[in-house]
């Protein structure tokens, strides 16, 4: 009856508003949040690089072709050749050297050789790696995993980007809740004070008790004031992080940008759920969280650097072909070539191997990382299962103290009008039990809050 009674209550302040309320729930936060984080911007982006990193390495397996052109004209032959430049510059030399002078002055011929004064080629050539120590295989492993990481990163971007929405979301919804508290306790007090005006009227209670009674409304006033300004700012907090456009003048408002006060959020604190609905094994939620994942692809990914450092040190082996048609000497004509090429380093094997023990020893460190964190993971588990199953049974306690509060205040009522207590004593059943709800509306936020932290390990 008390949930309902709530539910009404809350209808009924919202659409006492404006006739242009707007209601939102905590999945139309979660939605519009989605694409409002720069975390979460930033990681889906680092998700399509690693994309393309992983398409680059790809591409090693297959054979880079290229296309070339060339085309020269020289001032002097590039070759120029005589019988001198044959048979060398001795005497026998120089006379065969003068005889054919003599043969091309009487013939007409050129006594010099010359080629290459002008000429164009073009060509395709086509390189296919055979054996290249591991690095292709390993760099599509390593890139492969780069993927799976930056994924496992933009989840948990997004776990917390949603984490902080409810929150904030759960704040507004308590100083919603509050502000219903308020607005019950101003009702008792509005009864309270007409009662204590006509008993003072007929003479039955003195002028301060009048006084007291406005006092007490003044406060709550005072204490109103601060909470709907509170409200404002949490609102406005969780408003801007989801992206949701609002205004805070009402003259300046519109379909778009409602009113601040315009924003309900629809939400009841108290349907709840006991921990051990929710509970999953410590080990099983750690090793389920990115986190964990993410430990294990670290000690992966230095045991492919290592790999790959060792193929740098290792002989490379590829094939390759090239077909062309071009004019250096002679008539224009087409050739073609199949060629091997194996190279293998030698000077750079003392650096490998400094690499190597470079590399050895990040991945150790990986690996101890690895199970330390995975323990701590295991015991950020069960902290917060601890936490959660304390804040459930806080909750229980505020609840029960509602129950003996709302019956003092029901007892001391009734003694007031039955004249066996004073106004004062009435008024502090009031407080007491006004400080109850508003004590179990924390301590369902708090629950909330620890149910939510707990359920993002399972995100």
């Amino acid at each position: 009856m008390k949930r309902i009674l709530i539910t009404l209550l809350a209808c009924l302040a919202v659409l006492s508003v404006s006739a242009q309320t707007v209601c939102l729930s905590l999945d139309d936060c979660l939605r519009s949040a989605e694409n409002q984080s720069n975390a979460v911007r930033g990681s889906r982006l680092d998700c399509e690089a690693a994309l393309g990193r992983r398409t680059e390495a790809r591409m090693e397996w297959f054979p880079s072709v290229s296309i070339s052109a060339l085309a020269f004209h020289s001032l002097n032959p590039l070759i120029d050749i005589t019988v001198t430049d044959v048979l060398g510059k001795s005497e026998a030399a120089w006379n065969i050297r003068n005889a054919f002078e003599d043969l091309a002055a009487k013939y007409g011929f050129n006594s010099h050789f010359t080629a290459l004064n002008y000429g164009w080629t073009a060509a395709v050539s086509l390189m296919q790696p055979i054996y290249a120590g591991g690095r292709i295989v390993n760099g599509n492993r390593l890139a492969s995993l780069g993927v799976e990481a930056a994924r496992l990163q933009l989840r948990q971007k997004e776990r917390d980007n949603f984490l902080n929405i409810e929150k904030a979301y759960w704040q507004v919804v308590s100083l919603q809740e509050k502000a219903m508290t308020i607005r019950r306790s101003e009702e008792l007090l509005d009864s309270l004070k007409k009662d204590v005006e006509s008993a003072a009227g007929a003479g039955l209670a003195t002028p301060s008790d009048v006084s007291r009674v406005m006092l007490k409304k003044k406060e709550l006033q005072s204490g109103k004031v601060q909470l709907e300004g509170g409200t404002r700012l949490a609102k406005m907090a969780l408003l801007n992080e989801a992206g949701i456009q609002f205004c805070v003048v009402r003259g300046n408002a519109s379909a778009t940008r409602p009113y601040i006060d315009d924003i309900y959020l629809a939400g009841d604190v108290e349907d709840l759920q006991a921990p051990e609905n929710y509970y999953v094994p410590e080990e099983e939620l750690a090793q389920g969280t990115a986190e964990s994942r993410l430990l294990q692809l670290q000690v992966e990914a230095k045991a492919l650097e290592k790999k790959m450092s060792l193929g740098e040190s290792l002989p490379q082996v590829g094939i390759g072909a090239s077909y062309g048609y071009g004019r250096m000497m002679g008539e224009p004509r087409a050739n073609g070539m199949l060629y091997a090429m194996v190279s293998v380093p030698v000077s750079d094997w003392g650096k490998a191997a400094g690499r190597m023990k470079r590399l050895e020893a990040e991945r150790q460190k990986a690996e101890g990382d690895k199970e330390f964190y995975g323990k701590q993971l295991v015991l950020q588990a069960s902290s917060l299962w601890v936490q959660l199953c304390c804040a459930w049974e806080q909750m229980q306690v505020s609840s029960e103290s509602i129950v003996i509060a709302a019956e003092n205040q029901r007892q001391t009522n009734c003694s007031y009008e039955a004249g066996l207590c004073t106004l004062s004593e009435l008024l502090e059943a009031q407080l007491s039990l006004r400080n109850a709800e508003n004590q179990h509306i924390d301590d369902c936020i708090a629950y909330r809050m620890a149910l939510s932290e707990y359920l993002s390990l399972q995100r």
